[in-house]
C-alpha cells in the first residue's frame, strides 16, 4: 500500500470543494438550489478584456513558453495601475512579479520565506487557505482575534504581550475577506510598525479594493513598507477575470527575487494571451468601475433585505463582494443555521465559521448572484 504524505494529515479538503459537491448533488436530485457561497463573479470582463485575448493568439510566439516574470508591458501596467489607483511606486522590472492568482502567492511567499517550525500569524476569522498552506510548509498557525467590537482590526497591544520570536509571517487582508472591514491609513502605519519592529514579513492580501469602496487602499503606500511589507492582488474579483487565474504580487526586489526563485521551479510562465487581456483590464476607464458597482450596489440592497428577512444584522458600510451578517441572538450554530436553510428553502450561504472561531454566529451572503435571483431567495421566506 502506497501511503500518502505525512503533511496531508496537517490539512483537510477545502471547506467549498466538498460543500459544493453536496450542492451539486442536491441540485442533480432536480432542487432549485440557490447559490450564494461562492465569490465566483458571474459577470463578465470588459469587451476590451475579450478582444485583447482573441486578437493574442493570432500573434507570432503567442502559443511559447512566456517568461516567468510575465511579459514587461503587464508588469508596466501593473506599476502603472498601482501608481493611479493607489499612489504607489513600484519598479516593473525589479519590484512586481505577476502569479497564476494571488493563491498561487500564498504558497509561493510560504515556501519562499518559511522554514519548518517558523510560527505564521493568522487572522481569525480570515482566508482558510492561510492555515492549510502553513500547515503544508511545516510552519505553525498562531491565531489572532478579529473581533467586531474592535472593526475586525488586530489589537496589537494584546499581540505585543505575545512570545513573537519565532513569528515570520503575519498575514493581513484588507479590505477584509469574510467581514468586508477596510483599515485606515492610522491602522496601516502602526502595524507597520509592528511589523518592523519584530521582524516580520507583513503580507496584505487585497483583491477587493475595488468592489464597493469608494476609499481604495494600499498597505505599500505607508512610507519604507516594502522593507517588510508584500502586497498580493488579483485581477478576479476587479475584472470579473477569476478562471483567467491572474494576480501580482509586489515588493522589494529582495523579497520579489526570492518569491521568483520559488515560482520559476514551479510553472513555465503565464499564457500569452491571458497576460495580452490583463494589461487591457488593467487599462480600464474609471467607467469599468463605475459600471461594475451600480450592478453590486443593487445586489447588495437586495441581500440586506434577506438578511432583515431572516433576523441578521450586517455593516452597511462594509465593502467587498459580501455580505457579512450576525445571527439573531439565540440562532443555532452557524453551520446548524446554513444546513436548515439548504435543505428546507434549497438556498446555500457560507457559515462564518469556516473562516475561523471568531466566525461563529455570523454568515456570509455572496453578491454573485443575479437580482432575480436574489428576489427568488427572498420569496421563499
Amino acid at each position: 500500500m502506497i501511503r500518502t504524505a505525512d503533511r496531508l494529515n496537517t490539512v483537510q479538503e477545502y471547506y467549498f470543494s466538498k460543500k459544493l459537491r453536496e450542492v451539486r448533488g442536491l441540485m442533480a436530485q432536480g432542487k432549485p438550489i440557490i447559490n450564494m457561497g461562492i465569490g465566483s463573479p458571474d459577470l463578465a470582463p470588459s469587451e476590451h478584456v475579450l478582444n485583447a485575448i482573441q486578437e493574442a493568439v493570432f500573434e507570432n510566439g503567442a502559443h511559447q513558453y512566456q517568461s516567468y516574470q510575465g511579459l514587461p508591458q503587464l508588469r508596466e501596467s501593473i506599476a502603472n495601475f498601482y501608481k493611479n489607483r493607489f499612489d504607489v511606486t513600484a519598479d516593473p522590472a525589479t519590484e512586481i512579479l505577476p502569479l497564476m492568482g494571488s493563491k498561487e502567492g500564498i504558497m509561493h511567499i510560504s515556501l519562499a520565506f518559511l522554514n519548518a517550525g517558523d510560527e505564521v500569524l493568522i487572522p481569525n476569522p480570515g482566508y482558510p487557505t492561510y492555515t492549510s498552506v502553513t500547515n503544508l510548509v511545516g510552519a505553525v498557525p498562531i491565531y489572532y482575534d478579529l473581533i467586531e467590537e474592535n472593526g475586525w482590526f488586530p489589537d496589537l497591544k494584546v499581540l505585543e504581550d505575545q512570545d513573537l520570536s519565532k513569528v515570520k509571517i503575519m498575514w493581513l487582508s484588507y479590505p477584509h475577506m469574510p467581514t468586508g472591514a477596510t483599515a485606515t491609513r492610522e491602522q496601516f502605519v502602526k502595524i507597520v510598525a509592528f511589523a518592523k519592529k519584530h521582524d516580520i514579513l507583513l503580507v496584505n492580501d487585497n483583491p477587493y479594493s475595488f468592489v464597493l469602496n469608494t476609499d481604495p487602499a494600499s498597505i505599500l503606500s505607508i512610507p519604507n513598507a516594502k522593507e517588510v511589507c508584500l502586497e498580493l492582488n488579483s485581477l478576479s474579483k476587479t475584472f470579473n477575470m477569476a478562471g483567467w487565474r491572474v494576480g501580482f504580487v509586489l515588493g522589494s526586489e529582495e523579497h520579489i527575487n526570492a518569491i521568483l526563485k520559488v515560482k520559476s521551479n514551479m510553472d513555465s510562465g503565464m499564457f500569452y494571451g491571458i497576460q495580452k487581456g490583463a494589461i487591457a483590464a488593467l487599462e480600464s476607464s474609471d467607467d469599468w468601475f463605475v459600471e461594475l458597482n451600480k450592478v453590486y450596489g443593487k445586489r447588495r440592497e437586495l441581500i440586506f433585505q434577506l438578511a432583515d428577512t431572516l433576523g441578521c444584522s450586517y455593516d452597511r458600510d462594509a465593502v467587498g463582494m459580501f455580505v457579512w451578517a450576525k445571527l439573531p441572538e439565540g440562532s443555532v450554530a452557524s453551520e446548524a443555521f446554513i444546513n436548515d436553510i439548504l435543505y428546507k428553502k434549497d438556498l446555500f450561504i457560507t457559515p462564518g465559521t469556516i473562516f475561523g472561531s471568531n466566525g461563529e454566529g455570523y454568515i456570509r451572503f455572496s453578491l454573485c448572484i443575479t437580482e432575480d435571483k436574489i428576489k427568488e431567495a427572498i420569496a421563499r421566506f
